[in-house]
Formats: C-alpha cells, sequence, structure tokens
C-alpha cells in the first residue's frame, strides 16, 4: 500500500459573490478530484482548535497527526531547522518576512503594502539578508536567509515574552500602528525593525526593483517567536517510511524534525508559477523508490488568497488537479494506494488571511469504494455530516481505514 497526501495550503475558502455565491473550490475544474470523491470518504475536519492561531504551523502539524497541543513550540524553529540552523535550547527563533511598508517618515505610521515584498527572488533577499547580518548582526542576534522572502532570526539566550507581533500576511493594506504591541523585553527588536528601513530603502538591489516597477524589501518584519522543540519520527509514530515536498522552509522544517525525507524540487517557488509537474514526478520517484508515504505540499492556493487574487486561486487548484494528481494516479493506476486530500486551514478570499474554521477532506481507498459526492467542495463536504473535531486525528483514520 502507498499512502499519498495531497496538501493544498488555503484552499478552503467562503461563498464569493464574483464565483456566483461558491468557493474557488465549488467552482473549479477539477475531474480527478471529482472522480476520486464520487467513491471516497467525504468530510470536515477542525485542524486547528479555537484556541489557537491558524497558521500553516499548526494545522500542517495536526494534518501529519502530531497533536499541536503537545508538540506546537512556534512556527520559526520549524524553518529553522529547514534552513540548517542547529537551534540551542536558550535560542529564540523569529520568522523575519521581507517586505514593503509605505514611505511615512515616522515608522509606526507607515501601511503593510506587501507582505512578500512583491514575491522577491531568493537571490535578491539573500543579498538583502547578508547585508542585514553585516550591519545589525552581533553575539546577540543573527539573521539567516531562506527562500524568497521568508527568513530567520536567531536570538541567542532570547526570551518569549516580547508583547504582540502580527504575521504581516494579516495586515496587508493597514496601518503597522496597531500591530507593533511589543513590551519591554521585545523593544530591541521593534528598534531592529526600525533601523532596517533605513539601511534597505535605498539598497542598489532595491533600486534596481523599483526601476523594472517591482516593490522594494525596504524592511523586516518579525514574528512567529519560538523556542525548538523535538517532534517523534514519523516511522516511529505510525510505521511508515515517509517523503516531504514543499516549497517553503516551514513544511520542510516539518519533514526534517519528523525524521522524514526532505525533497527539493527546481522550480518549485509557492505560488502559483511553481513547478507543479516537478512534484509530481518527485512524489512518484519517492513511492517507487522505497517511501511507504509522501505529503506533496503545495503553497499556491493560500498565497492567492492572501493576495486577492480569485481567478488564480481557481486557477491554483485546477493546476493542482491537472499536473499533480491526474500523473500521480495515472502511475499507480491498478495498485494499492490511499489517497489524502485536504487543506490545511482556510485563506478565504475576502478576509486575505487564514482562520480556524473546519476544512474539507477526501480519504480515497483503491480497495474500497465509498458513496462519496460529485463535486469535493466545503459545501458537499459538510453535508455528509462526517466530522472530525481533533485535526490530529486525521492521520489515524487515512493510514488505518
Amino acid at each position: 500500500m502507498k499512502y499519498i497526501v495531497l496538501l493544498c495550503d488555503g484552499m478552503a475558502d467562503l461563498p464569493c459573490d464574483d464565483l456566483a455565491g461558491k468557493t474557488p473550490m465549488g467552482i473549479a475544474k477539477k475531474p480527478n478530484m471529482d472522480k476520486l470523491a464520487k467513491v471516497s470518504e467525504i468530510g470536515m475536519v477542525k485542524t486547528v482548535a479555537d484556541n489557537l492561531k491558524p497558521g500553516s504551523d499548526v494545522a500542517n502539524l495536526s494534518v501529519l497527526g502530531y497533536d499541536p497541543s503537545i508538540y506546537y513550540s512556534g512556527r520559526s524553529p520549524l524553518e529553522a531547522g529547514s534552513i540548517g540552523i542547529d537551534m540551542k535550547p536558550t535560542d529564540v527563533s523569529f520568522r523575519c518576512n521581507l517586505v514593503t511598508l509605505s514611505d511615512e517618515e515616522d515608522y509606526s505610521q507607515k501601511t503593510m503594502v506587501d507582505y512578500c515584498a512583491g514575491d522577491i527572488s531568493t537571490a535578491e533577499a539573500a543579498e538583502l539578508i547578508k547585508y542585514i547580518e553585516e550591519k545589525m548582526g552581533n553575539e546577540e542576534f543573527s539573521f539567516y536567509s531562506g527562500v524568497s522572502y521568508r527568513h530567520c532570526l536567531i536570538w541567542d539566550n532570547g526570551t518569549l515574552d516580547i508583547g504582540s507581533l502580527t504575521p504581516p500576511h494579516d495586515i496587508t493594506g493597514r496601518k503597522i500602528t496597531d500591530y507593533l504591541g511589543v513590551n519591554k523585553n521585545g523593544e530591541k527588536l521593534l528598534e531592529m525593525m526600525k533601523k532596517s528601513y533605513e539601511l534597505l530603502k535605498d539598497h542598489p538591489i532595491n533600486k534596481k526593483r523599483q526601476e523594472r516597477g517591482l516593490r522594494p524589501a525596504n524592511s523586516i518584519w518579525l514574528w512567529g517567536e519560538g523556542i525548538r522543540k523535538d517532534l517523534t519520527s514519523f516511522e516511529e509514530k505510525y510505521g511508515l517510511n515517509g517523503a516531504m515536498i514543499s516549497a517553503v522552509d516551514l513544511l520542510k522544517g516539518i519533514g526534517k524534525f519528523t525524521g522524514m525525507k526532505v525533497i527539493d524540487v527546481e522550480g518549485a517557488t509557492g505560488y502559483i508559477d511553481t513547478n507543479f509537474g516537478g512534484k509530481a514526478k518527485a512524489a512518484v520517484d519517492a513511492l517507487r523508490k522505497g517511501n511507504d508515504f509522501v505529503y506533496i505540499h503545495v503553497e499556491a492556493p493560500d498565497e492567492c488568497g492572501h493576495r486577492f487574487e480569485t481567478e488564480n486561486k481557481v486557477k491554483s487548484i485546477e493546476l493542482i488537479d491537472e499536473l499533480i494528481l491526474k500523473p500521480v494516479l495515472d502511475e499507480f493506476e491498478g495498485e494499492e494506494i490511499r489517497v489524502l486530500i485536504c487543506p490545511d486551514h482556510p485563506t478565504p478570499l475576502a478576509l486575505k488571511t487564514h482562520t480556524n474554521a473546519p476544512v474539507p477532506y477526501l480519504i480515497y481507498d483503491s480497495g474500497k469504494a465509498e458513496k462519496g459526492v460529485d463535486n469535493f467542495c466545503e459545501e458537499s463536504a459538510e453535508k455528509t455530516g462526517n466530522y472530525i473535531g481533533a485535526g490530529h486525528m486525521l492521520m489515524e483514520r487515512f493510514l488505518k481505514k
């Protein structure tokens, strides 16, 4: 038996006026998902408890079968692990976004124009983070470059008691005034963010970006603090040899800390221009070369939700169906497989951020046809009455069904 998880990040949504009252899942042309849906178990699962923030960190741990109340210690340590940072027990890590802020003189009066600085390239970002490390790094604080706009800060002998810093993708288009709620311990972090603006606004990389009509990466934004916490290996937990395929450091970190083989796919970007076909090929290769389980994470629907790109969110679902799911199903036609398809959390276009509402799931077993639905979407899944109230129980249901 081969086990395949297709995790469509942020795919779930709310009915949209500009989609005739349907969701992107409801209106997308996804013949392969819908073909499976007709003979699969369909239902809803609560991946993020009401007392937790609905981030991809919590939600993906939950889908993988790790109870966040036990295993979660913050988002950034997982990303730090993927980058290759060996965190000490006394280290505190932070996600360090490169963002675009407006140009008001007073930093606190600026607006979050773009949480990803125009989807800055990894090469450009690496040069900017290297510059920030040269100017602000010291024995206490160290900056590390990651992928695109996603980077990491390590605070030696730091503290989690810093007040509050909000994920930048939650405040796009808003003044940052109300989202700089640090306490005395966090003042050092806020001062670094302010200083970064002065360092980056006229950097040659940003000057060239502006000349090309692109948004400058003119500030760092720190958030997602955490400490390292070890995870039980997936193989020890479930007896399966797993592989993780993702473009983003967060999922690569989860894969690394759960003992999975982490597979890099050339051209995987985390957006709608990602190498969908490359992910399918990587999944097939992993399963053919001895892995029992593969987790294919696709970030594109989530990014489209954050950016209020309705058409692209629909298109991303269609591309996942055509370029990932179809080739994988074709490859294993006639063989024993199980497939789990679900989002990790909703990223509603109207809200441009995550929610902790339940999400639809599909569990397909090649050896057992079930009465399913014609169209795999939020509405049809809810109507089945199947409901899993604790997200970390979904994996056990999938594997032992």
